[in-house]
């Protein structure tokens, strides 16, 4: 009987290398996965269920498992799970430190990078050389970069995610924690702390530590008080040390390309009573989601801003049971927009101060196509890089002439591209004056109230209030008041403002919608049925092709923002739940029509054709921050340049019917 046994055994073990070999002939190569990790899986499973104890023991050896005589008379599930645990256990611990020690550069290696690439402060200092070594002395300046926040059980406070950079952070050191807006001329946004506890986290548990070096990822208590988002932490100054000499500086908050927060959702409690609960929640809101925003629009209503439904819907979880406590009901889900333009201003557009000394004239046009997108790559950072070599960058790859690239002023609504705000600095202001006709001198000297003027500007659009994107202004002109009392950022800075929404509203203004890039897996039969699906929310595909290795076909798309909210719900329908998608921001796109065509009339409860979608936009988005349905054009005009206006208008009527 034991030779039929072996005999039989050698028969199958023949059948298996000719099916191997038969395979190997006859189909195309596996994906590696397949190969590498679910055939030895299922060759176990087979092999355990199939084979008598005596054989299965021996071929469990082979493999480095032992298995116990008691062991081998368990049940099928039981026996299942010890051969896998004792497969496993060795294995993936020794995998994964394996990976980590070959793959992940140590500190000392790395560091220095991590500082070049994100510390702000002076890369000459002692204080980022210190970093840069990962100086452990016992004299070592303490330097931490917080990325995240996470909240405790119950919510009442966060632990603090930080990298050591250099020193050691131990329980109960004073530090100095430096908020996103901190800089040396304008420190108010720092707070002292006392560090309450220190700890390693590893998984869902967390091992408290007396004390952590440089390299070390940490968790620290009783700091999150002074921490929006990002901080860095440093050890508390002494009276007799100066900012200035130590280089200080903070570690710029982390961006998240093609990760922008363009949904947005209106909230307030059900009982008005308990406001002071959901704004608490909100502000806990902020700490916890990296990319979650607030804001209080003009109206008062909090706008909660999110990169999807997911995202919101998450949000508002946490928001509800978690982080406020209270009821609270949303309006329907919108999306933010951006403002542009699509011409050159057609006329000139000058404002004068209120005091009448001082005069700004300024046109707009269009920035040059991809302009925005090396500001957002950081291949353009006006942040890091000198006038003269963004002029150069700007001059190679935007053939802008030299003079021209060398005079840009400062880009909005941001300053610096790495700060993580949304808006970005996506325009530029450029000094097109000449030196015969402008006093450079004086203009030096207003230079600082007209830059906040445009980024002011370029913060809250004229059309709704919406952040400018993709929009060059031209400083032409300017005229500047000898004494500086008459040219105080509180005269020219709203001029400067004014002047810049005229000559905006000048130059064929436009609307931009994000768009979403939509990635749908379905099998073939249910392609045809996901066209219609996009076509009825003014989407399209991109292409569709099977995907290697699946029985499914992947169809990439563009879907408008404002149109996918209940797509995802849609697709299911139409398929009958066989497929499924992912969305994430793809890019801005012009709305198709003028927001400022007064003979668009929007009916009601209809939907608006695509040549309206624009005006429609605009009048609601107007309605929903408490603002005018319309543009009140003379807000923004000097009674002499609607003068001019009017001039311009008759003459063109008159050309025209001639």
């Amino acid at each position: 009987g034991g030779d039929d046994d072996d005999s039989g055994d050698d028969s199958d073990d023949d059948d298996d290398d000719s099916d191997d070999e038969d395979r190997a002939l006859t189909s195309s190569p596996r994906r590696s996965f397949v190969e590498f990790v679910l055939e030895p899986i299922y060759k176990i499973y087979a092999r355990v269920l199939g084979e008598e104890p005596k054989t299965l023991a021996a071929t469990m050896v082979e493999l480095g498992v032992r298995l116990k005589p008691a062991e081998l008379t368990l049940d099928a599930k039981p026996l299942l799970r010890v051969a896998f645990e004792r497969f496993l256990k060795d294995r993936t611990a020794a995998a994964f430190v394996d990976m980590a020690s070959r793959h992940c550069s140590s500190p000392k290696e790395k560091n220095a990078t991590k500082v070049r690439d994100h510390y702000a402060g002076d890369l000459e200092s002692a204080l980022a050389k210190a970093m840069t070594r990962c100086d452990k002395e016992e004299d070592a300046p303490l330097v931490v970069h917080v990325t995240k926040m996470y909240s405790t059980p119950d919510a009442s406070r966060f632990l603090s995610l930080g990298r050591v950079y250099s020193g050691c952070v131990q329980a109960g050191a004073r530090v100095d924690v430096l908020g996103e807006a901190y800089t040396q001329e304008d420190p108010e946004d720092a707070r002292p702390c006392v560090v309450e506890g220190v700890s390693v986290c590893h998984g869902r548990h967390r091992t408290l530590v007396p004390s952590a070096g440089p390299g070390n990822l940490v968790l620290l208590e009783g700091v999150d008080s002074g921490i929006h988002k990002t901080a860095t932490i440093i050890v508390a100054k002494t009276k007799d040390e100066d900012e200035e000499s130590l280089g200080l500086g903070i570690f710029r908050p982390p961006r998240h390309p093609g990760d922008v927060a363009v949904v947005k959702l209106a909230v307030e409690p059900l009982n008005p009573s308990e406001l002071p609960k959901m704004t608490e929640g909100l502000r806990k809101i902020g700490k916890s989601y990296p990319l979650a925003t607030t804001k209080v629009e003009e109206s008062g209503e909090h706008v909660i801003f999110g990169t999807g439904e997911l995202y919101l819907d998450c949000v508002m979880r946490d928001l509800r049971e978690m982080y406020a406590s209270v009821e609270i009901k949303v309006a329907d889900p919108s999306v933010a927009f951006r403002e542009t333009v699509s011409e050159t201003s057609s006329l000139k557009c000058f404002s004068e101060t209120p005091n009448k000394r001082n005069k700004v004239t300024m046109i707009a046009e269009p920035l040059d196509a991809g302009f925005c997108d090396a500001v957002e790559r950081f291949d353009l950072d006006p942040g890091t890089q000198d006038p003269r070599t963004l002029g150069t960058y700007v001059r190679d790859h935007f053939d802008w002439d030299l003079l021209a690239a060398r005079s840009i002023w400062a880009f909005g609504p941001d300053a610096d591209a790495r700060k993580g705000s949304p808006q970005g600095c996506a325009n530029v202001l450029v000094d097109d004056t000449l030196p015969s006709e402008v006093d450079k001198r004086l203009l030096s000297f207003a230079k600082e109230s007209i830059v906040q003027g445009f980024q002011w500007a370029c913060r809250e659009g004229p059309l709704c209030d919406e952040p400018v994107r993709s929009c060059k202004f031209k400083l032409l002109d300017a005229t500047i008041a000898d004494r500086p009392v008459h040219r105080g950022g509180g005269q020219v800075i709203p001029t400067a403002r004014r002047v810049c929404y005229s000559s905006f509203l000048m130059a064929a203004p436009r609307l931009l919608e994000p768009i979403f890039a939509v990635e749908i897996q379905c099998p073939a039969d249910c392609v045809s049925a996901v066209y219609p699906v996009l076509a009825r929310r003014r989407g399209h595909v991109v292409r569709d092709a099977p995907k290697p290795g699946a029985p499914f076909y992947s169809v990439h798309a563009f879907l408008p923002a404002i149109d996918s909210f209940g797509f995802e719900t849609d697709l299911r329908a139409f398929t009958s739940g066989m497929a499924m998608c992912s969305q994430a921001f793809d890019h801005w796109a012009l709305c198709p029509g003028d927001p400022l065509d007064r003979s668009i009339v929007l009916a009601p409860l209809e939907p608006s054709p695509p040549p309206h979608l624009a005006r429609e936009f605009m009048v609601k988005t107007r309605r929903r921050k408490g603002l005018a349905e319309d543009v009140n054009i003379s807000k923004y005009f000097d009674d002499n340049l609607l003068r001019e206006l009017a001039m311009h208008h008759q003459e063109g009527a008159a050309g025209g019917g001639a």
